[in-house]
């Protein structure tokens, strides 16, 4: 980490949207210096991104920010629905109605969180502050390079400057440059990095967030309305505001022009023409704009790993599914914990080259689905086909869907639910993501394939949601959340039986492998090991590594210092009894173990990185082999101290 004069940092983030917040976070709070610039003077006022999906409350949660977040009482989508025009006669009629987050997804929060960007921005700036890092406004950046030959440690140079005034400049060295400064990247065009388009501009849509007057029954939930005048999306918004879009032209129109705009009196009247015969008035409009839907692609997301880009400097999408800051997050996210794992000296500079490839192919997913949806959602619908196909898909009869196979738009919102909550994402197998081709078959049989074992558990899938009871002090607690975000891989013994011998002999080989001076866990040992606090709860022995023990019994029948060796026992805050039903696995003694797939007398060892995916699994066994599994896993891209 920079320790040198002032104009020496860490890493030097370009832009404070919700990607270069989330990277600054992260960073600032496991001790990193940042020089971190908006060429904007004030975080953002009105508009722009407004929807949080489950998966990313989850993690704000696990960031300790969602309390923050939740404080301005945003608003809460929990169903979507359908209106459309009916079989005979004009207007409008509900069509249907579908779980904005259906029960078939395991998500804590099954709803969609609507907040204003700018209250979302301010909670990230003052945890910031906390940490020690300001935003420096208005500054831009003006020019950089990168030669790892001319300085092997601050390789890259940064010229900045104040946007009001030109006199004042500033030229910065930094470990990393990150590019978060949105669509018009001017770190993307200074790398000459392209951008492929997946889709000519066909639609130009009006956006407006307000306090409206409407006897429209839905102005509350989330709505797509087709109407033979147009489409609108209804989004609702804290403070009894709502958030309409409302397509303005299509290249379908004889005098389409991409650029196209329209005054705010436009946009309202296209609106109440679509919602006939229902009115609709404005109190005040808070913003609005009109905007042509671009969908692009960056073509690379770095050049040598050292300068990144990320958000909407890498795609661009329309605001239809609500992906875009949550996107966002996940893209800061990634790197982030890399860049640690690296800069720590834990992993190694390789795991960089992850980064693209894991968020490019999300991103082209959720181009392919976006495509697709906006075309369906701006497309006029067939009254007929479109009535009758949503009247037996809600979502109190999901399973009668022979008929609304015939709509297209509803079809493709229902099979994007697990993507756009975020618990569809996933990366593919890689040094990080577990998979055979790590080993030839036959080399380690401790580890388990899909062919010996019933885990649930995918290498490169999130973290299987659960809730146990913390044996310290009986509090009934979600386990994925127990280890906080903080740059550690969780280790999570499933430990099965507490009173069979085997597994009480398994967890003291994996105890004594873990303790062995040349084992992945030994190898990073903190420096300052002898003067940790008997209160830490997390990283007792290594900044990189958390464990938590659950056992398959009730909570009164664990005795911490008697059934776990004592490396396992000083984790003592992150000991679980898998006690508590689950609907899910209604019959399970130990749902925990159940939900993973795992034997609930034999258990087993599942590593997460420390975003919440799943890094490896394997089997909790007698003996060193499971010790020697995991250093095959860690093996591949940990230095070799």
């Amino acid at each position: 980490m920079a320790t040198q004069s002032d104009n020496y940092y860490d890493i030097v983030i370009v832009g404070a949207g919700p990607v270069g917040l989330m990277l600054s976070t992260c960073l600032a709070r496991w001790g990193y210096k940042i020089k971190h610039i908006d060429n904007r003077p004030e975080p953002t006022a009105t508009g722009r991104a407004d929807g949080i999906q489950p998966r990313s409350l989850d993690l704000l949660r696990n960031m300790g920010l969602k309390s923050a977040i939740m404080a301005h009482k945003p608003a809460r989508v929990y169903e979507v629905a359908f209106w459309d025009p009916p079989k005979t006669g004009g207007g409008i009629v509900r069509t249907g109605t579908w779980p904005s987050c259906p029960e078939f997804i395991d998500a804590r929060y099954p709803f969609t969180t609507l907040l204003h960007q700018g209250l979302i921005e301010r909670v990230f700036i003052a945890d910031l502050e906390k940490n020690g890092t300001e935003i420096q406004r208005p500054w831009t950046i003006t020019g950089f390079t990168s030669d790892e030959k001319a300085d092997p440690e601050y390789p890259v140079t940064v010229q900045l400057a104040h946007v009001d005034d030109s006199s004042k400049t500033e030229t910065v060295k930094a470990k990393y440059l990150f590019g978060g400064e949105g669509a018009r990247s001017f770190i993307r065009d200074q790398l000459k990095i392209g951008i492929t388009h997946k889709d000519p501009i066909s639609y130009v849509w009006g956006v407006m967030d307000g306090v409206v007057k409407t006897d429209f029954p839905d102005m509350k939930m989330k709505c797509t309305i087709h109407s033979e005048h147009g489409s609108i999306m209804v989004i609702p918004r804290e403070a009894n505001m709502v958030r309409l879009y409302i397509q303005i032209a299509s290249s379908t129109d004889p005098d389409f022009h991409p650029r196209k705009t329209a005054t705010e009196a436009e946009v309202q009247a296209a609106a109440k023409r679509i919602l006939a015969p229902y009115s609709i008035e404005w109190e005040r409009v808070e913003w609005y704009s009109v905007y042509p839907i671009g969908q692009g692609i960056s073509d690379k997301y770095t050049l040598d790993h050292r300068v990144f880009l990320g958000g909407d400097a890498c795609h661009t999408h329309s605001p239809k599914a609500g992906q875009g800051m949550n996107t966002a997050f996940l893209d800061a996210l990634n790197l982030a914990w890399k860049i640690h794992a690296v800069e720590g000296g834990f992993a190694d500079r390789h795991i960089l080259e992850t980064y693209e490839p894991e968020r490019k192919d999300v991103a082209e997913t959720l181009l392919a689905f976006d495509n697709k949806y906006a075309k369906l959602f701006s497309q006029r619908p067939d009254a007929a086909s479109t009535a009758q196909a949503t009247a037996s898909g809600t979502h109190t009869n999901p399973d009668a869907q022979q008929s609304a196979e015939e709509n297209e738009f509803i079809k493709t919102f229902k099979e994007a639910c697990e993507f756009t909550s975020g618990y569809g994402v996933f990366y593919k197998p890689n040094a990080l993501n577990y998979s055979p081709a790590h080993h030839p078959a036959g080399t380690s049989p401790t580890i388990l394939s899909p062919e010996d074992q019933t885990t649930k558990l995918v290498p490169g899938r999130l973290f299987i949601n659960s809730t146990v009871t913390r044996v310290v002090d009986a509090n009934v607690v979600h386990l994925e959340q127990e280890i906080p975000l903080n740059g550690s891989f969780r280790l999570f013994i499933f430990a099965g039986s507490l009173t069979s011998p085997t597994q009480k002999s398994a967890l003291e080989s994996l105890a004594a492998g873990l303790q062995k001076p040349d084992s992945f866990f030994s190898r990073f040992q903190r420096p300052d090991i002898d003067t940790v606090s008997h209160h830490e709860r997390h990283n007792p022995h290594s900044k990189f590594f958390t464990l938590a023990t659950v056992f398959a019994a009730k909570r009164a029948e664990v005795e911490i210092s008697r059934d776990l060796p004592a490396l396992l026992a000083r984790y003592r805050d992150n000991v679980y009894a898998d006690d508590r039903w689950d609907r899910r696995v209604p019959d399970a003694k130990a749902a925990a173990h159940a939900k993973m797939g795992f034997d609930e007398d034999k258990g087993g060892v599942v590593v997460v990185r420390p975003d919440g995916y799943v890094g490896f699994v394997c089997k909790l066994e007698e003996g060193g082999k499971t010790v020697e599994a995991l250093e095959k896993y860690f093996g591949a891209f940990t230095t070799k101290q």
